[in-house]
């Protein structure tokens, strides 16, 4: 397999989980000026829609957008951590928070990663992603992870996102469990790896 990323991007949650699935992966980075991944693949040809994260399989069948990537890499964990086998209640949780951290949360940050962004807009976007964020806190209860025991892709996911929260300005000292949670997938072994092969501080 090949995984196609942006330096820190949501892809991050891709290549987190396939190194807790046990997976063998070929990742390339992808420039965020011209698009071009470091092996000399445009962007464009592998996924129109001009973004990461992109998986390319064995087969040479091409899978985007996070919440299918992340899904399919789910599938290959034997440990069946990252998700419970696909059909049943406890899968389909785990797909409930990825669509809840794609398009809730991750949605929310794009006014404060665009330069044409007014401060009203940036301030709103705070605001919302703190709500959203809120949610998560309350739902969080006492569990270590967002369906129990287990960390699972919909975890990775929303690690990365709060691992944008200090550079936009999103103070989550109000959401105590929320942070302790943020340090307890940080400190996750495959976590620190996936940072150390994009060359994120640790």
């Amino acid at each position: 397999m090949k995984l196609y990323y942006l330096t820190g991007a949501c892809s991050l949650a891709a290549y987190i989980s396939l190194i807790e699935a046990g997976q063998k992966v070929e990742a390339h980075a992808v420039d965020r000026g011209t698009r071009k991944a470091d092996d000399g693949t445009e962007l464009a040809t592998l996924n129109p829609k001009g973004y990461v994260p992109v998986l390319v399989l064995d087969d040479g069948s091409v899978l985007t957008e996070n919440v299918a990537v992340l899904s399919y890499i789910s599938t290959l964990d034997a440990s069946g951590k990252l998700a419970p086998k696909p059909g049943t209640m406890g899968f389909f949780r785990v797909i409930e928070w990825l669509g809840y951290v794609n398009s809730e949360i991750h949605k929310s940050f794009t006014p404060l990663f665009r330069p044409d962004s007014t401060d009203d807009m940036k301030k709103q976007a705070r605001e919302t992603a703190l709500k959203r964020y809120g949610h998560v806190e309350k739902t969080l209860g006492d569990k270590p992870y967002l369906t129990g025991e287990n960390f699972t892709v919909a975890d990775a996911y929303l690690y990365v996102t709060l691992s944008w929260t200090r550079m936009v300005g999103i103070d989550l000292s109000s959401l105590p469990k929320l942070s302790a949670y943020y340090e307890r997938c940080r400190a996750r072994p495959a976590v620190q790896q996936a940072r150390k092969e994009e060359g994120l501080p640790l």
